[in-house]
């Protein structure tokens, strides 16, 4: 089904459509509202992959010294190219688990704004485009302090192809995962081999990903999945659960700087390290 937003956004000039998106995408992804919890203090470089409109690359620029933006859409590359801040740097590429090309799929005439491409086919798609890979690996890219993942079904080849660079930096992790799309667990598995843990917010209050069982609130919250934006976004919706998709992965025990603090040990001490004095 095309969205109110879907019909609404190639009348309008794209520049209109990127900054309405950016101003109202913390209320669709509250995270974003949230992004000191997630994106450590003196970040040298931040990654959003899948950068879409911009609403987390805007927000990343003015947080991180660097930031890099992989978006496939040919348009919204451009887009992002004229209208970012100068310390971003736009890849017009989809990010894999190694160079090459390959195929992305779209919705019925959509170019890319709904924010569902995806080099996975689904029963939305309807045509593709072919576009560049690339791995993280190969951008040389350094100190790197935080990735976001939004590529709706491939997380788990970014992740490999950026193996080295999350070994060397342990940035964190901000990936958007599915299980209407794709398997969760090969995800959470790969990065807890690597040392990462799972944080979501289904409210106000970061959780342990161990503790929420995410999938289950998924199957229990697909039909809000299908709101589109400007209907989840609506000052006066209240009542109902929020659809939650994302996850923050935090490396060797750390956890969201807005995490309530105990005496717990190990995690207490390796959450000073990471945290600004007050």
């Amino acid at each position: 089904m095309t969205t109110l937003a879907a019909r609404m956004a190639p009348l309008l000039p794209p520049r209109l459509v990127a900054a309405a998106a950016r101003a109202v995408y913390p209320r669709f992804e509250p995270e974003l509202a949230r992004i000191a919890d997630l994106c450590p203090p003196g970040c040298g470089t931040a990654v959003d992959v899948g950068g879409w409109y911009g609403p987390w690359t805007r927000r990343l620029a003015f947080r991180s010294r660097r930031v890099v933006t992989i978006e496939p859409v040919p348009h919204l590359a451009r887009l992002l190219t004229a209208t970012t801040p100068p310390n971003v740097r736009v890849v017009q590429a989809a990010a894999a688990d190694r160079p090459g090309t390959a195929r992305l799929w779209l919705p019925p005439r959509d170019t890319g704004m709904r924010g569902v491409s995806s080099l996975v086919r689904r029963d939305i798609h309807a045509h593709a485009v072919d576009v560049r890979l690339i791995a993280l690996d190969d951008l040389g890219l350094r100190e790197v302090g935080f990735i976001k993942i939004d590529v709706d079904g491939s997380e788990l080849a970014v992740l490999r192809g950026a193996t080295a660079l999350l070994a060397r930096d342990r940035p964190s992790l901000f990936v958007e995962l599915e299980s209407r799309i794709q398997p969760i667990a090969p995800v959470v598995t790969y990065l807890g081999l690597l040392g990462y843990a799972g944080w979501v917010l289904p409210t106000d209050t970061w959780v342990p990903l161990s503790a929420f069982p995410l999938e289950v609130h998924q199957a229990a919250t697909a039909h809000v999945a299908g709101h589109g934006l400007v209907r989840r976004v609506l000052p006066f919706r209240t009542g109902g659960p929020r659809y939650v998709n994302s996850v923050l992965f935090l490396p060797d025990g750390h956890r969201p700087y807005g995490a309530p603090m105990h005496d717990d040990g190990l995690h207490a001490t390796a959450r000073s390290e990471r945290e600004p004095p007050p």
